[in-house]
């Protein structure tokens, strides 16, 4: 297969929310968004799936000379061949790909954080980072796209902390602030053998207010109808769904994932385009 092949079956495969959301942008910059969304998978699996840390960061620093070999024209993976023929300016968003790997790097160095402001760091070095090369890629000026895109990344991110709360758990990594926990009563274990209590029901009450908050003031300040990264942005709101659908289940998010079904996904990215 070629990069782009290979690209749109990394990111976007037959019913994901990238699959549907994707189809919705116009066609000239699917492969670049595809590409993209392909990169972010990349380095999730490599921390996230790979459960010798010592691995995860060998493999996450071939991605650092990788990237350094992306902006100097001589890449070798498909993902950044393809952003190689895709991507406006490689070379400008070098340092952005180097931060969005040391974002990355954060999960092989930390399960747990302390408060929000240190989650917050890892929210910028992972959702920001990605949310800005997105924009700056795609937006139609992109000299305004560090004003929201950074911003919208974080609280989406907030909402996919609450969405994968139970299966992260499961994995040994929980990204709810240590003292929120304490405040709240609710224990790693808990979570780790799905306890569900009032107190965890409050917890989760905080939680997704603070992503629906998040994803609502990233909203605000941005200008919708005048880029094409927002309307991707806009129909990447699923993870805003899925909090709806969280809410009305009860929480019970530490035994399956609440998902969008592909026709619900579809309808989502539908209602999304149609607003543009």
């Amino acid at each position: 297969m070629n990069f782009d092949e290979y690209c749109l079956q990394k990111a976007a495969p037959p019913g994901s929310s990238t699959y549907y959301a994707l189809r919705q942008a116009p066609i000239a910059r699917q492969p670049l968004l595809t590409a993209l969304f392909a990169l972010r998978r990349e380095f999730e699996e490599t921390v996230k799936e790979t459960t010798d840390p010592t691995i995860g960061r060998t493999k996450l620093a071939w991605w650092q000379k990788e990237a350094a070999a992306l902006a100097a024209g001589e890449p070798t993976h498909p993902v950044s061949q393809a952003l190689a023929a895709h991507l406006p300016d490689v070379q400008a968003e070098y340092p952005t790909l180097q931060a969005l790997i040391a974002g990355f790097e954060m999960d092989l160095d930390q399960a747990r954080y302390l408060d929000y402001p240190n989650l917050r760091r890892y929210m910028t070095g992972v959702g920001g980072n990605f949310a800005s090369v997105v924009a700056r890629a795609t937006a139609r000026d992109p000299s305004q796209a560090q004003v929201w895109a950074a911003p919208l990344g974080e609280a989406l991110m907030l909402a996919q902390i609450v969405v994968e709360l139970g299966n992260d758990a499961r994995h040994g990594r929980i990204y709810i602030p240590i003292d929120e926990m304490q405040r709240y009563n609710v224990t790693a274990a808990d979570l780790i053998n799905r306890k569900y209590t009032d107190a965890f029901t409050e917890l989760m009450r905080f939680q997704t207010a603070r992503a629906r908050d998040a994803i609502a003031g990233a909203r605000c300040a941005t200008r919708w109808r005048a880029s094409l990264a927002a309307h991707v942005a806009r129909v990447g709101r699923a993870g805003g769904r899925r909090l709806d659908e969280i809410e009305r289940d009860g929480y019970r998010v530490l035994h399956q994932r609440i998902a969008l079904t592909p026709i619900r996904k579809l309808w989502v990215a539908w209602r999304a385009a149609r607003k543009h």
